[in-house]
């Protein structure tokens, strides 16, 4: 096995350097071909918004690229300067390669543990080296098998359960509170960045109407024409209350704009059941004492970064299981693809002891003719077979146990030698 992983990410590299090395587009092709052209080497790149990496592959006779030309590379192609990409740029070699991907694809190095989005980028990465045809023998197998290993650990860890972006969190609760949303109002009020995230989630419930207020009329019917929903004026504000069934706020005002006394008046005006509301501003738009847990249940930024919290501490329990898994996954790699670089070695080794044994029983048998019954021939035949797999059983479990990196004279080598295996 010759495999170099080289690469940055967010442990290594600030957002500024992730953004000039990050390949994307019709760039990611030219780059896969221009590695496997100019280093005659399989190829793979995984670029991401917290990581740039180049998987390398090449046959075992041969050397891969160092970390100084894999950085004279990526500079090359995004025209920045060398001494800063080679700074932040790490490698993995090998076995370590193998666990690093398995550990990224598994999403146990990311910024977020156990956050899903990488295990198909991982995926996306290797379609495209088999588009490009850079993906040979060892990038197919080990690809492959990273995606296999993040299934795994998903399926058998909790690693992945539990949404842990505010947003997320936020729909997470509404759905807790309701069962079905065909019958339900939806008001915005306000148009922050994180409130139409958080809007795009609440939109996938399918309600029966979106309502949106904003302090700007231009900016409610922006909003409002963006997820199909109908503006509402700012001084209808309290009527819209009346009617809402999950209320999203984000005006970013510098005091609430929903005192205790206003929205008792507005509850005592409603007709339906609970009203939720997400107040995701800061400083915040609801006096905190509305909620009750019972007609209203007010939620604030603090409350749903709470729940996030929390999901990612149950996260990182599952990490020493997640874990144990990769270290076995790249075990069981490791020996198979032992077993299949070393199969044809050893055919070549037992055929070789098999002619040779079969050589010295036939002298054998030449020498005793007339002298040996049909079970004693069967006898001879058996204890040199016997012998010669005894003889065999040592170098061929040294040979598959061998690590897969190793320094100067390999057991390869020194089967080749000693037993004449090339001659």
């Amino acid at each position: 096995m010759n495999l170099l992983l080289a690469g940055c990410s967010f442990k290594t590299a600030p957002i500024e350097l992730r953004e000039k090395l990050a390949i994307s587009g019709d760039r990611l092709p030219v780059a896969l071909r221009e590695l496997n052209s100019r280093y005659a080497v399989e190829a793979a790149i995984l670029s991401t918004c917290n990581r740039v990496e180049i998987y390398l592959a090449r046959p075992e006779s041969a050397g891969l690229p160092d970390l100084d030309l894999i950085a004279e590379f990526l500079a090359e192609l995004q025209k920045t300067a060398v001494a800063p990409v080679r700074q932040c740029l790490y490698e993995r070699r090998q076995g370590n390669a193998i666990r690093h991907l398995f550990r990224v694809a598994s999403s146990l190095d990311s910024l977020i543990v156990g956050e899903g989005q990488i295990a198909g980028q991982v995926r996306r990465a290797y379609e495209l080296a088999q588009q490009q045809e850079t993906a040979g023998r060892l990038l197919n197998k080990v690809f492959q098998q990273a995606s296999a290993v993040a299934k795994r650990v998903r399926t058998e860890t909790g690693i992945s359960r539990g949404h842990v972006s505010v947003s997320s969190v936020a729909v997470d609760y509404v759905r807790q509170v309701f069962d079905h949303f065909g019958d339900k109002t939806i008001l915005v009020i306000g148009a922050g960045k994180m409130g139409e995230l958080t809007l795009r989630h609440l939109k996938n419930l399918k309600p029966k109407q979106i309502l949106v207020t904003n302090r700007s009329p231009e900016k409610a019917t922006q909003v409002a024409q963006g997820c199909g929903g109908r503006p509402v004026p700012w001084e209808k504000l309290d009527d819209a209350l009346t009617h809402a069934d999950i209320v999203l706020s984000t005006t970013g005002a510098p005091e609430p704009i929903m005192t205790r006394r206003r929205f008792n008046d507005v509850l005592a005006r409603r007709s339906g059941g609970a009203i939720v509301i997400l107040d995701i501003a800061v400083p915040r738009d609801f006096d905190p004492r509305i909620h009750d847990g019972d007609r209203a249940c007010l939620f604030n930024i603090d409350d749903l970064q709470r729940i996030r919290e929390q999901t990612l501490a149950e996260r990182h329990k599952h990490i020493a299981p997640a874990e144990a898994i990769i270290d076995d996954e790249v075990r069981r790699f490791e020996a198979a693809w032992a077993r299949a670089r070393n199969g044809p070695l050893i055919a070549k080794l037992t055929q070789d002891f098999e002619t040779r044994t079969k050589a010295i029983v036939a002298q054998l048998m030449a020498r005793l003719n007339g002298k040996l019954d049909k079970s004693d021939k069967e006898y001879i035949e058996g204890a040199f077979r016997l012998l010669q797999n005894q003889l065999l059983h040592g170098p061929i479990s040294a040979l598959t146990e061998e690590p897969t990196e190793t320094a100067g004279l390999s057991l390869r080598d020194a089967l080749h030698k000693l037993f004449r295996l090339g001659e």
